[in-house]
C-alpha cells in the first residue's frame, strides 16, 4: 500500500477548499484510480473517521496487504472541517495519515512513514 501512496495527485484550487469543508460527508465507498477501494464513515462521537481498506489493487496488492482487506485501517480525529489525522496500516506497520475531503465527491488520504517522507492519493466517491 505504501508504494501506492507515492503516486501524484490531482491539485485542487485552494479557494475551493474552505468553501466546501463546511459540509463534508465522509460516509461512502472511495476508489482510486488503481482500483483500491475503502469505506468511510464517522464513528466515536461523530467526529472522528474510521476507514476500512474493501480491496486493494496495483503495487499495492502484496501477500502483506492483502491481510487488511475487510479491516479497520484508518483511525482519525477531527482537526478542522473536512480533515482528520491519525494513523493508517500499512506493510506490516502503522503510519501518520491525514484525510481531507477537497470536494464533495473528492478525498485525499496522505500517508507519512517518517515526518519527511509522505504521500497522497486522491479518491473518488463511488457509492
Amino acid at each position: 500500500m505504501f508504494k501506492a501512496f507515492a503516486a501524484t495527485t490531482l491539485a485542487l484550487a485552494a479557494f475551493a477548499a474552505p468553501a466546501f469543508a463546511q459540509s463534508a460527508d465522509p460516509d461512502g465507498v472511495w476508489k482510486d484510480k488503481w482500483g483500491t477501494t475503502f469505506t468511510f464513515q464517522t464513528c466515536g462521537d461523530g467526529t472522528q473517521l474510521c476507514g476500512t481498506l474493501n480491496d486493494i489493487q496495483g503495487d499495492s496488492r502484496t501477500p502483506e496487504n492483502l491481510k487488511y482487506v475487510d479491516q479497520q485501517v484508518v483511525k482519525a480525529e477531527q482537526t478542522a472541517p473536512g480533515k482528520w489525522e491519525g494513523s493508517i496500516a500499512l506493510n506490516g506497520e502503522n503510519a501518520k495519515a491525514i484525510v481531507e475531503q477537497t470536494g464533495p465527491d473528492t478525498i485525499k488520504i496522505t500517508g507519512c512513514k517518517a515526518a519527511i517522507l509522505c504521500s497522497s492519493i486522491q479518491y473518488e466517491r463511488v457509492s
